[in-house]
């Protein structure tokens, strides 16, 4: 099964767990990385009161998220799945549902948790060898990249 028949399967068997997916505009999309770039700069006392500030922040963890998980486990829709693929199809499916719980049932610790695990995983899957570990230069690279790699999910 392709990642949109897998979507589409999971929206007709249970639409409680995928939210409808909007689109992040190109400042939303800034806002929630210089949210993650002031995380993994100064800790969780570098972005305590931005929550407060800017109450859709939980929002735009949550899409950004989406945006970065998606792409690198959905099989792609002319791609035949293999066993493989299909694991871990499945695991971004059991991952990005967990978020969205977590960010739905704790606000005062789903925003600022949900951009932790986001950086874990940019920092373990998606840091490229040319940032040479930098994970600022990878977000940087990430929001340059961003309108790319949200349409790759559609």
């Amino acid at each position: 099964m392709t990642g949109t028949a897998a979507a589409n399967e999971q929206e007709t068997l249970m639409p409680y767990l995928v939210p409808p997916r909007t689109p992040l505009t190109p400042e939303q999309v800034s806002r929630a990385f210089d949210y993650l770039m002031a995380l993994e700069a100064g800790g969780g006392a570098n972005v305590a009161s931005r929550e407060q500030a800017d109450p859709e922040l939980p929002f735009l963890m949550l899409r950004l998220t989406e945006d970065l998980v998606l792409p690198v486990t959905t099989v792609p829709d002319d791609e035949e799945p293999t066993a493989d693929s299909f694991i871990l199809e499945r695991v971004g499916d059991v991952l990005l549902s967990a978020l969205r719980d977590w960010q739905r049932d704790s606000p005062t610790t789903g925003c600022v948790g949900l951009a932790r695990s986001l950086l874990r995983l940019i920092t373990g899957l998606l840091t490229d060898q040319d940032d040479r570990g930098d994970v600022a230069a990878t977000l940087e690279r990430l929001r340059d990249e961003h309108p790319a790699l949200a349409g790759a999910v559609g």
